[in-house]
């Protein structure tokens, strides 16, 4: 009979002093898996490519205070609801409101006792499990386990107005299947899911920065949300989509386009400004359908069109 091991949370420890950092190491390597980072910025960069179950972080720092991080990290969909115990060698009553109010879970001065430090954790890993699997039925698609169509709408309003203040571009792409009814036609909506499972690992696959989103944006459409790329790096992006599903090589022996499964992009770039989110959104449908009415199989793409919608909050 196999056994499987029993499930080990992951924990972020961010701390720039490597002394702090090994005696927590050495303190919960046994039952956790520990990594760390030694400044802010490569704390917020771990959070976002792994999203450890936990955080454990430093308030002083010389990049970027464990505050800044804290807030980071908050305003983001896919750290947000990260637990951030702050483990410091500040200790008065108004650093831990300051902490408590950019987000953190819970507050220790050091020395740390490490017996409740544990109790603590315990409590925060508990809590977020709890509400993982209840933020799982509403931002996850069941069956890409990417993420879905409300978690898109939440990401790009942030990555919208985060943009728009550091006049930094924000670029999408947009894409559909070709000729999808005609498969789940041809080989049964079982292989069409199956299809669409192996076509989500490629996007997955084709933009892992932080900070990019990949979600499946409704039926047979997928959508990447590219933070601060311009319209020459989301083309990238595109490219590796299209080699990613050559590679992949499903027959489709009804399609009018290919042999295999292809997909049409529309990629759209803009600098945000008070316009609405929408008009990248409509940007890039409307370059997805230039693609399919171009033969489909490719991408077109181009500038977001600027217009003066006021955005509103």
């Amino acid at each position: 009979m196999t056994e499987f091991a029993p499930y080990r949370p992951s924990i972020l420890i961010v701390d720039d002093v490597l002394t702090n950092v090994k005696y927590l190491l050495d303190a919960l390597r046994t039952d956790y898996n520990v990594s760390f980072e030694l400044s802010g910025k490569g704390g917020i960069e771990f959070a976002h490519r792994f999203q450890p179950d936990l955080i454990l972080l430093d308030a002083l720092m010389p990049d970027m205070d464990g505050f800044s991080v804290c807030t980071e990290l908050r305003a983001h969909a896919k750290t947000s609801a990260i637990p951030i115990i702050f483990v410091t060698s500040l200790e008065s009553p108004e650093h831990e409101a300051r902490a408590l109010d950019v987000g953190a879970s819970d507050f220790m001065p050091k020395p740390v006792n490490l017996t409740v430090l544990r109790a603590r954790m315990r409590t925060q890993l508990a809590s977020k499990r709890q509400g993982d699997f209840l933020r799982s039925l509403t931002l996850a698609d069941p069956l890409t386990a990417l993420l879905n169509r409300r978690a898109f709408d939440e990401t790009i309003l942030e990555e919208w107005r985060r943009c728009r203040d550091s006049h930094v571009p924000l670029s999408m792409i947009l894409a559909d299947l070709d000729h999808f009814k005609a498969f789940n036609d041809a080989y049964g909506h079982p292989a069409g899911d199956e299809c669409l499972r192996a076509v989500a690992g490629v996007f997955r696959e084709a933009a892992q920065r932080p900070r990019d989103l990949v979600a499946r944006y409704g039926g047979e459409e997928f959508v990447i949300l590219l933070p601060e790329v311009d319209l020459p790096g989301a083309e990238v992006i595109a490219r590796r989509v299209m080699v990613g599903l050559k590679r992949l090589n499903l027959a489709h022996g009804t399609s009018d386009t290919a042999s295999r499964v292809t997909v049409s992009l529309g990629v759209a770039s803009i600098v945000p400004g008070q316009q609405a989110p929408g008009i990248l959104l409509s940007a890039a449908d409307a370059f997805m359908y230039q693609a399919k009415n171009r033969g489909r199989d490719q991408f077109v793409s181009g500038m977001a069109p600027l217009w003066t919608a006021p955005l509103s909050g």
